[in-house]
């Protein structure tokens, strides 16, 4: 081939190789070209009946707690308890010498007899002097001191009966029982150690383990919402207006009892803003100690009709807002600020923002934009979320506000 004509036929195969490669690539396509709709997996908002939970950190305590004393002073001659075990109200823990508390209540007791004696020979002359008065056989003068000599015994009867009384109760006190029913902790003391009444150090300490308290707080602004929700009856009470309370230890391990919540306390804390919860729970098995840390997951209610998206569904605006993108029925994408109330678990609670049947993006949100055609292909709610929940039961985070936005994959809102 000649030089003349070389040149135009290699540009002629230039030039339809840019043309193939054009039409290739639907992005070089001149402006004004149709382009099909992105895809994306949606899901439809159904309202669902959800049991409202809430997880609050809290601490074991024991139901009664008494701290033994001696009430009198003495030498402990023997201690009749294990240490650690338990022992019934009443149960002799201490004996102290009571060799002089017993002389102490044998000489009351005489002390009695001699003014029992002296009352009868009192009583036998003030009889006599008054059938001689009523004769006029004695002045009225000595039948007034015989009658007040009468009452002067009786006196010191009633005096001796209380002194022998007391002395009883010094001679009792030398056997420190057990006021109430519990699990003993150490002792304090040993035989033949010196103890003093009512002194500060107490000989061993008993607490009630079964049942036990376990005592958590809630903020006031939760408690305050929880009160207006129900107000609004978007919040109905368990049966008998009791919540129910279930218990985790600090490992995650649940407790095999359910308790009950008691009462919350009627003052705020002015340094916390929190309020007071006391759970009961049984503890047959003495698992529960007093001053461990645990969970407490407290039933409070159930809310009708509530509003729950997965949390792969919830983007962040700039100004920190959650947003959810939602498919018009013409197929065009619009975003929907929303009210989150809480986060159970993979998805959000929503309190406004979406309504029932509206269809929420779950997949695809990237290749989305507002105002925008895009093709709806409905998801179902195990497709929807990476980790399905346990459908019908929400847990509500110890904050009350959610989380912050965490990387989108970790499945929770994206900046």
């Amino acid at each position: 081939m000649s030089q003349k004509y070389a040149f135009p036929i290699r540009a002629s195969i230039a030039i339809a190789a840019f043309a193939g490669l054009a039409a290739c690539n639907p992005s070089s396509a001149p402006p004004g070209t149709p382009q099909a709709a992105p895809q994306v997996g949606v899901l439809t908002v159904q309202p669902r009946q959800v049991a409202i939970k809430t997880v609050l950190p809290g601490r074991t305590a024991p139901t009664m707690i008494a701290e033994v004393r001696p009430q009198v002073t003495g030498i402990v001659q023997s201690r009749s308890f294990r240490e650690g075990s338990e022992v019934k109200a009443g149960t002799i823990l201490y004996q102290l010498d009571a060799a002089t508390y017993q002389a102490a209540y044998e000489s009351a007791k005489a002390a009695l007899a001699k003014s029992e004696s002296s009352m009868e020979t009192a009583r036998l002359k003030a009889e006599r002097y008054k059938e001689l008065v009523a004769i006029r056989f004695v002045s009225q003068e000595v039948y007034d001191e015989a009658a007040s000599t009468l009452r002067q015994t009786e006196a010191d009867v009633a005096a001796s009966r209380a002194a022998l009384e007391t002395a009883r109760i010094n001679l009792d006190y030398t056997k420190v029982a057990a006021p109430i029913s519990g699990r003993i902790g150490r002792s304090a003391v040993t035989p033949g150690a010196l103890v003093t009444a009512n002194q500060q150090t107490a000989l061993a300490t008993i607490q009630q383990l079964d049942p036990i308290y376990v005592d958590v707080t809630q903020s006031s602004t939760e408690v305050l919402r929880l009160k207006r929700a129900m107000a609004k009856g978007e919040l109905k009470k368990t049966p008998a207006n009791a919540a129910s309370v279930a218990l985790q230890f600090e490992d995650g391990t649940p407790y095999a009892h359910e308790g009950a919540l008691q009462f919350s306390d009627i003052t705020v804390d002015p340094g916390t803003g929190a309020i007071t919860l006391r759970a009961l729970f049984p503890n047959p098995r003495g698992e529960l100690l007093p001053g461990m840390y645990v969970r407490a997951v407290i039933e409070e209610g159930v809310r009708e009709g509530a509003i729950v998206v997965p949390q792969q569904a919830v983007t962040r605006d700039t100004k920190g807002a959650a947003v959810a993108m939602v498919v018009g029925p013409d197929g065009k994408v619009e975003p929907r600020t929303l009210e989150i109330a809480r986060t159970f678990g993979n998805e959000w609670l929503v309190d406004a923002g979406l309504k029932p049947g509206d269809r929420v993006i779950v997949e695809g949100l990237q290749r989305v934009r507002p105002g925008g055609v895009v093709q709806a292909v409905e998801r179902s709610d195990a497709n929807a979320a990476s980790a399905p929940a346990a459908a019908g039961t929400a847990t509500q985070q110890t904050s009350d506000k959610p989380p912050a936005p965490a990387s989108k994959a970790g499945g929770a809102p994206r900046s």
